[in-house]
């Protein structure tokens, strides 16, 4: 149990709690062994755990608390977290929407031990906060979830997320206290895997995106409609900008992390010319993390962090 309660209303407020996970015992040691586990290259152990420990330095030393989950595990779960290779991408675990807690739910059989271990520990921490889904089998992950702000979501159904996974979890997002959920459908490959690797919040009323999401309709839902729109439109109507980024490396220049309104943290091997060129990103305080090692697993800043707690 922790004397705070889940709160988190935005992917750009200040950030004050969140959870993290280090990644795994493994090394992977060739190429083959890693397309083999969805990875892009071999990863060494060691460095890995420098660059993790190293971002969770730079976090706790701007004031966030950061809580290692597989730290709390009992110690024969902790045996299985150990090998569990993608587990350091916590995002896609769960959410906070509002005050309350939704777990997701794998899309690939991997990935489903880390889910159900890091599920027991929030809802053991916070069981007035954490709602369980009706239907765990149905695939839903959060990397595919942007909460643009106390009104909006945006989702995606995709290659780790199907509709049904939205269907569960949609009634729950409305008693949250959120008005609007828009569904997108985007393409269905490696760089596309989930909506933070195509899309992200990057400023209050900012949002970057690749600039083929532009031609994609949306399905917003409300409690008591459905209608479409584009999704530049839908963005529009809720205070958001879009910055259409025409060239871009996938994980390294959109999956970064906004630690406050001020200040982004993003990757060592981003492009930095979008941030310099945007004139609401040139006064960014921007943090840059050196998580080359991690972001072999496929993900970036975004996919290492789950926020418990932004100041609203």
């Amino acid at each position: 149990m922790y004397s705070f309660q889940p709160n988190c209303w935005s992917e750009h407020e200040e950030l004050e709690v969140v959870m993290l996970c280090a990644p795994s015992k493994w090394d992977v040691p060739d190429l083959k062994t890693a397309e083999n586990v969805q990875w892009s290259a071999a990863v060494h152990h060691a460095r890995a755990l420098e660059n993790f420990l190293a971002f969770k330095d730079v976090l706790e030393n701007a004031g966030v608390t950061v809580i290692d989950y597989a730290q709390e595990l009992p110690a024969q779960a902790q045996q299985l977290s150990e090998q569990l290779l993608h587990r350091y991408f916590v995002r896609d675990l769960a959410c906070v929407f509002g005050k309350v807690i939704l777990p997701g739910a794998a899309g690939i059989s991997m990935r489903r031990p880390e889910y159900v271990q890091a599920h027991e520990l929030l809802e053991k921490w916070f069981p007035k906060s954490y709602r369980h889904i009706k239907d765990p089998r149905t695939a839903l992950e959060f990397g595919d979830v942007l909460i643009l702000n106390k009104d909006a979501v945006l989702i995606n159904i995709g290659v780790r997320t199907t509709i049904e996974g939205v269907e569960c979890v949609k009634e729950d997002i409305f008693k949250a206290g959120f008005s609007e959920i828009a569904i997108i459908d985007l393409p269905r490959q490696s760089d596309t895997l989930h909506l933070d690797m195509n899309c992200n919040v990057a400023h209050k009323d900012l949002v970057m995106a690749k600039s083929f999401m532009r031609y994609f309709p949306v399905h917003v839902l409300t409690p008591q409609s459905t209608r479409f729109d584009m999704t530049a439109t839908f963005l529009k109507r809720h205070g958001f900008d879009v910055y259409w980024l025409d060239k871009y490396n996938t994980i390294p220049d959109i999956n970064f992390l906004n630690l406050n309104p001020e200040t982004l943290l993003i990757s060592k091997k981003a492009t930095k010319q979008p941030f310099k060129n945007h004139p609401l990103l040139q006064k960014k305080n921007i943090i840059e993390i050196d998580v080359t090692e991690l972001e072999k697993g496929g993900g970036g800043i975004r996919c290492m962090t789950l926020p418990l707690v932004r100041k609203k």
